[in-house]
C-alpha cells in the first residue's frame, strides 16, 4: 500500500522534500518523487512542500503478486546462536512453499559468526541465505535491523516474510510492515498457503473465542509472526543444494539514532518453553500450589499457571501458559484443576502427551488429554508424589551401590 502520492503538475522540483527528509527516502527520479523501503511515513515531506505536490492517501492500492516470489525467512540469532524458532519457520515455510512450488530463502542479520551460522540452515532445505555481518550490528537496534532486513526484501521481493514471535521479532516485525505498507499479522498460531499465493494466517481472536483466518490480499509482502513452540521443527535434507550471499553492508545501514549507553549480559534461565515435561496449577489447585511446587521439583521442571491463578498471585507471565502467556509444546504436561478454557488450551494442545486432573467430568481439558483422571486432585495428588519420591529414592540408591 503506496500511501505517499505525488503531484507531477504541482511540484516546482525545488527539493524541499529531498532535503527535509530525515531517512533518506526521497529522490527525483524520471516519473517523479520516488520514495525507497525506508520511508517511516513520519509526513515531514508533506508539510515541507511548499506547492502541495505531496499528500497521503490511505487507499490500498494491488500489487503484482507474479513480482512477488518465495518466502523469507528471518533467521534470528541470540547470544551468537540461531534462535531456536528459526528451525520451527523453516519447517513451516517448505510446508507452504511446497504448495505453490516456491523457494525458501533466509536472512541473517549480526556481527563475526554471522555467516557461519548462515550455513547451518543450508541443511534444512533453505535455497539461499543472504547475510549481512558487521560490527555495527552489534546489540539488537531496531533501525539498523530494519534498514538491513528491509535491503534484503525490497533486493528480493519475497512473498511471504515470516518472523519469530520473540522479543526481538516483536520489535523488528511491524517496523518492515510499515516501509512497505503492508499488513501484519502477530502470534499466528496455524498458517495455509492458499493457490493464489495469498497467506491465510490463522491465530486466535476476541480473547480466544473464535479461530480469525487473516488474508493480505492487495499487497506484499505478507508479513506474519509465529511463537515459538508452535510449528514442527524442519527436518534436515539429504543433499543440501543451497548457498550464503553475503550482503554488502553500507556506513548508513549501521549508523543508528540509538545510543547504547550500557549493555550487560543476563544469566540465561531455562524458560518454561524449553522444558520436556511441565506441571501446571488451575484455579481448583489453589490449596495445592506448594504440593505441585514439590512436584514439580521432583520431576526437575517447573511449575506453571493458568491466567486465573497469576491475577491470583500465584505466578508471573513467564509461567503462565495462554494467549496473554506464553506457548508450550512438552513432551508430557501435567495439569491440576485445569479446566480448559480455548485461551490455555490453544497453547499448550501440541504437547506429546497430556494428563489432566479434575473432578468436573466435562471439563474441556478432558477432550484433548490422553489420560484423564476424573478424581479430586488432593487425593491424586498426595498418592502420585509419595510414589515418584519412592522411584526416585530407589534410583539414587541403586547408583550409589
Amino acid at each position: 500500500m503506496k500511501f505517499l502520492k505525488f503531484e507531477a503538475n504541482l511540484c516546482s522540483l525545488c527539493g524541499a522534500c529531498i532535503d527535509k527528509c530525515p531517512f533518506g527516502a526521497i529522490s527525483m527520479e524520471r516519473d517523479g518523487i520516488t520514495l525507497n523501503e525506508s520511508c517511516r511515513m513520519c509526513g515531514i515531506c508533506v508539510r515541507e512542500c511548499p506547492t502541495q505536490a505531496l499528500y497521503f492517501d490511505q487507499q490500498a492500492n494491488m500489487e503484482d503478486k507474479d513480482q512477488w516470489r518465495g518466502i523469507l525467512v528471518y533467521a534470528e540469532q541470540e547470544q551468537g546462536k540461531i534462535h531456536p524458532v528459526v528451525y520451527e519457520l523453516i519447517g513451516e515455510a517448505r510446508k507452504l512453499a511446497a504448495a505453490v512450488n516456491y523457494p525458501v530463502y533466509a536472512v541473517m542479520v549480526g556481527t563475526a559468526g554471522t555467516a557461519e551460522n548462515a550455513r547451518k540452515l543450508l541443511n534444512y532445505g533453505v535455497e539461499e541465505v543472504f547475510v549481512y555481518e558487521h560490527e555495527g550490528f552489534a546489540g539488537f537496534k531496531a533501525d539498523c535491523y530494519a534498514d538491513a532486513a528491509a535491503d534484503c526484501i525490497s533486493r528480493l521481493k519475497p512473498s511471504v516474510v515470516l518472523i519469530g514471535g520473540t522479543s526481538l521479532g516483536r520489535s523488528l516485525a511491524p517496523r518492515l510492515s510499515t516501509r512497505f505498507h503492508t499488513g501484519l499479522t502477530a502470534d499466528c498460531t496455524k498458517l495455509e498457503m492458499r493457490e493464489d499465493t495469498d497467506l491465510v494466517q490463522i491465530r486466535p481472536a476476541f480473547g480466544g473465542n473464535i479461530m480469525a483466518q487473516i488474508v493480505i490480499s492487495s499487497s506484499r509482502p505478507q508479513f506474519a509472526t509465529v511463537r515459538y513452540k508452535v510449528m514442527d521443527r524442519a527436518e534436515k535434507v539429504a543433499n543440501p543444494t543451497g548457498k550464503v550471499t553475503i550482503c554488502p553492508v553500507s556506513e548508513k545501514m549501521v549508523k543508528s539514532r540509538i545510543q547504547v549507553l550500557s549493555a550487560k549480559v543476563l544469566e540465561h534461565t531455562k524458560s518454561i518453553e524449553e522444558e520436556d515435561v511441565l506441571v501446571v496449577a488451575g484455579r481448583g489447585a489453589e490449596k495445592a500450589v506448594d504440593m505441585l511446587k514439590e512436584l514439580a521439583d521432583v520431576l526437575g521442571t517447573q511449575l506453571c499457571f493458568t491466567r486465573p491463578m497469576v491475577e491470583n498471585g500465584f505466578g508471573d507471565t513467564a509461567h503462565q501458559i495462554g494467549l496473554s502467556g506464553r506457548t508450550v509444546k512438552p513432551k508430557l504436561i501435567l495439569t491440576f484443576g485445569v479446566s480448559g478454557a480455548i485461551q490455555f488450551t490453544s497453547c499448550m494442545n501440541g504437547s506429546e502427551c497430556i494428563v489432566a486432573v479434575n473432578t468436573d467430568p466435562d471439563a474441556p481439558i478432558f477432550k484433548i488429554a490422553d489420560i484423564c483422571v476424573k478424581d479430586d486432585l488432593y487425593q491424586v495428588l498426595p498418592t502420585m508424589l509419595q510414589e515418584l519420591k519412592n522411584r526416585k529414592e530407589g534410583e539414587q540408591n541403586a547408583v550409589s551401590l
